[in-house]
């Protein structure tokens, strides 16, 4: 029997999730919950094989929230489930330790054999995105630039494009703002700009904002 718990925002989606999954009979949903603190909170009271994860599940993003659980319940294993850009987000969060990475867009079958595969333990990424991580023939320019950047170098691009200053993407990630304009400095090398208009556009062009 696979535990899992549902982490999303969105009441329609969770409960979407729960109808899928409750089909299979060797799935067992445990719960779901909207935010971070909810999450941790059921964490701490029950612990599910699998936890389905929201990219932009509120209070804290989704790859920091991935970490904290890696490093306070290393026993879960998370599935990231996101509307965001798969090409971009999958890298990073497989990185950053996710199991497997599923697209909002995905067919519903897909999230079943997903579920499975990291319960068991395995690695789950689509078809279709292994052969774009594998090839970059066809694939723009941009996206073979990202795949140069570290996880923690996404997560302080995505919070520039969202409009945030130095100090509140540090505040954020727990950094100071120091090694926030480092990893400005960083990005801008890597994605071959000169200036945070620039570097915006890239950031744009990548579908963080």
């Amino acid at each position: 029997m696979i535990k899992i718990l549902i982490a999303d925002n969105h009441p329609i989606v969770r409960l979407g999730i729960k109808e899928v999954l409750n089909t299979v009979p060797d799935f067992e949903v445990l719960g779901d919950v909207s935010t971070t603190n909810e999450l941790f909170n059921f964490l701490t009271k029950a612990v599910p094989d699998v936890v389905i994860l929201e990219m932009d599940i509120p209070e804290i993003n989704g790859i920091a929230t991935l970490r904290k659980i890696k490093k306070e319940f290393p026993e879960v294993k998370v599935l990231i489930y996101s509307g965001q850009s798969e090409d971009v987000y999958a890298l990073s969060t497989i990185r950053a330790g996710a199991f497997g990475y599923l697209s909002k867009t995905s067919e519903l079958d897909y999230m079943i054999s997903a579920v499975k595969k990291v319960g068991e333990g395995k690695m789950f990424i689509t078809n279709e995105l292994a052969q774009r991580l594998a090839f970059d023939e066809g694939t723009q320019k941009q996206r073979r630039f990202f795949r140069k950047l570290s996880t923690r170098e996404v997560e302080v691009l995505k919070l520039l494009a969202s409009g945030k200053r130095n100090k509140d993407v540090a505040e954020g990630l727990n950094l100071n703002e120091k090694t926030v304009s480092t990893y400005k400095s960083r990005l801008m090398k890597k994605l071959n700009v000169d200036n945070l208009v620039d570097l915006l556009q890239q950031a744009k062009a990548l579908e963080l904002y």
